[in-house]
C-alpha cells in the first residue's frame, strides 16, 4: 500500500467493485464527466465494469483509494493510465465517492498518484485533463504543482453539451514532494 497522511491507496480487492459501481458509475452524471465513454448500464459482476482491474493492461494500474484515519474504508478509485514507458508519461485519474468529497482527499490522491509514477515508476511526466468545471480537480492538481498548459475547447461530450476540458502537466523536475509519503508496504 503507498500511503499519505490520511489516505492510502492500495490493490482493488473483489469486495471492493460492487461498492464502487454503486457510487460512481450507476451515478450517470457522475460517471458521464468522468469518462470519455458514454454512459451505459452495466450489471454488477460485469467483466465490463470501469473498476474491475485487468493485470493484462501494463499501461494502466489501478488503485482503490481508503481512509486511514476511518478503519480504512473505501472512498474512492485512482488509476495511473495511458502508461507510455518510452516517453515515461501517465495520465492520473480520480473518482471519490459522494460521502468522500470535499474533504481534501483528491489533493492528496493526487500527491500519492505522483509518489508512484515518479519515484516507483520513474515517469518524467504525469498530465491530467479535467472538464473546466471541475473545481475539486483542478485545485487538487495545482497544490500538487501541476501546471495548466491549456484548453480543450468544446472536447467533452457530457449530457447534451459540448464542455471544455483543462490540460494539465508535471515535470518531475518541477515536482516537490511530500516526505509524509510512504513507500510501498
Amino acid at each position: 500500500m503507498l500511503k499519505g497522511s490520511t489516505i492510502g491507496l492500495r490493490a482493488r480487492h473483489e469486495d471492493d467493485i460492487p461498492l464502487l459501481h454503486a457510487g460512481l458509475h450507476d451515478d450517470v452524471v457522475t460517471a458521464s464527466r468522468a469518462s470519455v465513454r458514454p454512459w451505459r448500464p452495466l450489471q454488477a459482476g460485469s467483466q465490463a465494469l470501469p473498476f474491475v482491474v485487468d493485470d493484462k493492461e501494463p499501461d494502466r494500474v489501478q488503485f482503490s483509494v481508503v481512509d486511514l484515519e476511518g478503519g480504512g474504508a473505501l472512498v474512492g478509485a485512482a488509476t495511473l493510465w495511458g502508461i507510455d514507458d518510452h516517453n515515461r508519461s501517465a495520465h492520473i485519474g480520480v473518482e471519490l465517492l459522494p460521502a468522500a468529497r470535499g474533504k481534501g482527499h483528491s489533493t492528496e490522491v493526487v500527491e500519492v498518484l505522483c509518489h508512484y509514477g515518479f519515484v516507483v515508476r520513474g515517469l518524467h511526466r504525469l498530465q491530467i485533463e479535467t472538464l473546466a468545471d471541475n473545481v475539486a480537480m483542478l485545485r487538487a492538481a495545482e497544490r500538487n504543482g501541476f501546471a495548466r498548459e491549456g484548453l480543450l475547447r468544446s472536447s467533452a461530450w457530457v449530457m447534451g453539451e459540448f464542455l471544455d476540458e483543462v490540460l494539465l502537466g508535471l515535470l518531475v523536475r518541477d515536482w516537490k514532494p511530500d516526505v509524509s509519503v510512504s513507500r510501498p508496504s
